[in-house]
């Protein structure tokens, strides 16, 4: 019977094409210390490395795009979303875009003060920063990591407005925040939710926030 991984939207870490990364054999160290049970692989861990950019503003001038400059304070998602676009992305870390981007997270914690700095820089046009353009910017980490808070707290001092975009209820816990810039016109947060039920959920994005209870899978 094949092995099967409980709780991941990916089974294995494919192969990368564009960067010829090859498949490869999970070791020791990615697995939970238990033993297989019933043919199912134990979980993974995850994994978060401190990633130390010169800028964080990602811009872009597509006309198929609704804005022009994005901040990404994570590389990788542990919603595990099966259709994610963004999974290919990771390969440019020699990484898979299967269990890798699920499990091998990158954080930015420089990202506030990177942020701030472009702000201050001279000729600096204000537009709209997107938030959750590449990876949801409220992963489980954020909870620890408060990068995405961090961000939010130096647009809110410069009334600077702002798009988010996610799966997760956590965004609440930021309302002090957004909910002044709201009542100002500055921020606007739009959820993602693919189905309201829960069959459906736990299949095609298993470690997302379960919309019908508001329970966080990811907690599991």
């Amino acid at each position: 019977m094949a092995k099967t991984r409980a709780i991941r939207g990916a089974t294995l870490n494919r192969d990368s094409i564009r960067f010829n990364l090859p498949e490869r054999e999970e070791d020791g160290d990615w697995r939970d210390e238990r033993e297989t049970v019933d043919g199912e692989l134990p979980p993974l861990r995850t994994t978060v490395t401190v990633e130390k950019p010169k800028t964080i503003l990602t811009r872009n001038n597509s006309p198929d795009i609704a804005f022009d400059r994005s901040v990404n304070p994570y590389r990788g998602c542990e919603h595990g979303c099966i259709y994610c676009f963004a999974r290919p992305s990771h390969a440019y870390h020699d990484l898979s875009p299967g269990l890798d981007f699920e499990t091998k997270l990158f954080a930015k914690p420089d990202a506030p003060v990177l942020l701030r700095a472009e702000l201050a820089k001279r000729g600096y046009a204000c537009q709209p920063i997107a938030f959750g353009t590449n990876t949801d910017p409220y992963q489980p980490i954020e909870g620890k990591w408060r990068i995405t808070r961090g961000c939010i707290e130096v647009l809110a001092a410069c009334n600077h407005p702002i798009t988010i975009t996610t799966k997760s209820d956590r965004v609440t816990r930021d309302i002090d925040l957004l909910a002044p810039m709201a009542a100002k016109g500055l921020a606007a947060v739009m959820l993602s939710i693919t189905s309201l039920d829960p069959r459906i959920t736990m299949t095609v994005e298993p470690r997302a926030p379960s919309p019908p209870s508001g329970s966080r899978q990811s907690a599991r």
